[in-house]
């Protein structure tokens, strides 16, 4: 079956948003009186939004459950220092322009499905120039709950008038391939990543492309071989 649309995770997938987010994290602890962290420790708590991000830093630790009687206030100092830099030191992954400019020669409806909060996405893909590649924006409380959640993927392709078994998702980690497959959808992995510092083949996907640009390549391959009954290109494990 031919692709009519697809889904891209954000951080880590189509951009390096760890310094920024790194920068804001540390602004938070300084603030509380607490020390900084190395960036690699703050990437792999990276991945299930904001308030998840926030607890894991104010507690060191992946537990996300961990309480913290300063939370409010530690979530607020993230948000003001992360309004301050976004987008500042975030950088576009090689081959995302590529690939999305191809995608769209080829047809496809493209949409960004994110965990991070609306209050940051809109203006990081803005400053980044990547905002008008998009026809649809699911963030992390667009709708009732996250990835891995599988109902921001399925609200995409609602919104994009696309059955999900004819979308297909692009992400880093387990959230991303969690929630496209529960909904139906093909799910490409890219292993340059944060995925939470899990090796990402480990996950079970459709397969794992070493760039934005490889997947438009596949995405191509898989029309044509639509249309000719043929076989897409194969998916290389990276």
């Amino acid at each position: 079956m031919p692709l009519h649309a697809v889904l891209f995770d954000l951080d880590g997938t189509l951009v390096d948003s760890v310094p920024d987010l790194a920068y804001a994290v540390n602004a938070m602890r300084v603030d509380l009186g607490m020390s900084p962290l190395r960036e690699d420790v703050i990437a792999t708590y990276v991945g299930k939004g904001v308030e998840n991000l926030v607890h894991r830093a104010l507690a060191a630790s992946m537990d996300e459950a961990t309480e913290h009687e300063r939370f409010p206030e530690a979530l607020a100092s993230f948000r003001h220092a992360y309004h301050m830099i976004n987008g500042e030191k975030t950088r576009i992954f090689d081959g995302v322009i590529e690939g999305l400019q191809a995608m769209r020669a080829q047809g496809l409806k493209l949409a960004v499905v994110t965990n991070k909060a609306a209050e940051f996405t809109g203006p990081l893909l803005k400053n980044l120039g990547l905002h008008a590649f998009f026809d649809v924006i699911v963030s992390g409380d667009t709708v009732e709950r996250k990835k891995p959640d599988p109902l921001p993927m399925l609200y995409a392709c609602e919104q994009l008038g696309v059955a999900p078994a004819d979308a297909l998702v692009i992400g880093d980690s387990m959230n991303d391939a969690s929630s496209g497959r529960a909904a139906g959808c093909t799910v490409l992995l890219v292993p340059y990543g944060y995925n939470e510092g899990r090796d990402i083949r480990s996950i079970e996907a459709d397969g794992i492309v070493a760039s934005i640009k490889e997947a438009a390549e596949w995405t191509a391959s898989r029309t044509a071989s639509a249309a000719s009954g043929s076989e897409p290109l194969p998916l290389t494990m990276h």
